[in-house]
């Protein structure tokens, strides 16, 4: 057999490379990513393992994961981004805990989550009066509602499916949601509406209830693409 020579050849810097850590039971943040971000960025993923019951509880378990899952990632790889997929996790576990279990494997790289995405993207939209649509249980709710809230928002007014099982939250329907919107929407003495959890599809009803309600509509999702490409423009 000939013993063939090759050239090795640099990472393109026009194609960034973003870490993602995904929850085992998520059935939509990898596609939903893929079609909001540009195809000149490299989407790396790694899943960590997580009960499909959302509980204050059964989130905080993913903390001592963390790190294990993150450095699955390859090390070889100069990241510029890495996201921890969980809005409710982010809640229970803490923004900062969540950034120092990422930084204990890639220090260097920068984080985010869609709980601190959806801060900067509505601080950055200028929005001081909220509506919330949530999938999760009453108490999982009002702790992601409480964090927006610290971030100096008002929540004028929220709903929730209250469902506990992450398959079920992946599987509601489009039509429920646009309803749910619909709702939160009217009156229109809101700034923008926020949609919760990075397993809620939104990407194809987003632009469309926009539109229809008037304001501003962010997912988990949406707010993560929009975070990470500005994280992306930092780092350039």
């Amino acid at each position: 057999m000939k013993h063939l020579t090759f050239e090795l050849q640099e990472d393109n810097p026009n194609e960034p490379a973003v870490g993602l850590v995904v929850l085992q039971s998520d059935e939509t943040m990898e596609h939903e990513l893929r079609l909001w971000l540009p195809d000149s960025v490299r989407l790396f993923h790694t899943r960590i393992p997580n009960a499909q019951e959302v509980t204050a509880e059964t989130l905080h378990q993913m903390k001592q994961e963390l790190p294990k899952v993150t450095a699955l990632l390859p090390d070889t790889t100069d990241f510029k981004v890495i996201v921890y997929g969980c809005t409710s996790g982010t809640t229970v576990i803490g923004e900062r805990e969540v950034e120092a279990a990422v930084k204990s494997i890639f220090p260097n790289t920068a984080v985010t989550n869609p709980l601190s995405a959806v801060k900067a993207n509505l601080a950055a939209l200028n929005v001081k009066r909220l509506a919330v649509l949530t999938p999760y249980i009453p108490d999982v709710s009002k702790a992601v509602m409480a964090e927006i809230e610290s971030a100096g928002i008002e929540i004028v007014r929220a709903a929730s499916y209250h469902e506990i099982m992450d398959n079920r939250v992946a599987r509601i329907s489009g039509d429920s949601i646009n309803s749910a919107i619909d709702e939160l929407g009217t009156p229109q003495d809101i700034d923008a509406i926020f949609a919760s959890c990075t397993n809620l599809k939104m990407h194809s009803l987003i632009d469309q209830a926009s539109a229809r309600v008037g304001v501003p509509i962010i997912s988990s999702n949406s707010a993560l693409a929009w975070h990470i490409q500005h994280l992306l423009s930092l780092s350039n």
